[in-house]
């Protein structure tokens, strides 16, 4: 794109204690493979080219509340994932190891958490 430099979103990037666990979830949740492995940051490699995901250790780590709540570890934010089948991609989600939120907003939406407790976004189109 003229005029900027050529910027592209290259991964999102989120903390986590252990940075493999939530890598090796989302591996196996989005059929992608780990590019990277060391022991403070694994990344996944798109298989369609689009931005990856990464994952670095964070020692403080909190894991984020669900539903907000005051004084509490605020969700800095969470990924949304297009299914095309949600009864489908919720059970293929739990056997990958998500845990449902007690809390769902919308019927049409499941809420799940990664081993981190990163929370994220099951929908259809």
């Amino acid at each position: 794109m003229p005029g900027t430099g050529g910027l592209r979103l290259h991964a999102t990037v989120l903390g986590a204690p252990d940075p493999l666990a939530p890598a090796d979830f989302y591996g196996r949740l989005l059929g992608w493979d780990i590019r990277t492995r060391e022991p403070d940051w694994v990344t996944l490699a798109n298989p369609s080219g689009g931005p990856g995901l990464s994952f670095q250790l964070e020692d403080d780590y909190r894991r984020p509340v669900w539903p907000e709540e005051p004084g509490e570890q605020q969700i800095l934010m969470h990924l949304d994932i297009l299914v095309d089948d949600l009864a489908v991609a919720c059970g293929h989600a739990e056997a990958a190891g998500a845990e449902l939120a007690a809390f769902q907003p919308q019927d049409e939406v499941r809420v799940y958490f990664d081993p981190a407790g990163h929370p994220f976004c099951l929908f259809e189109n």
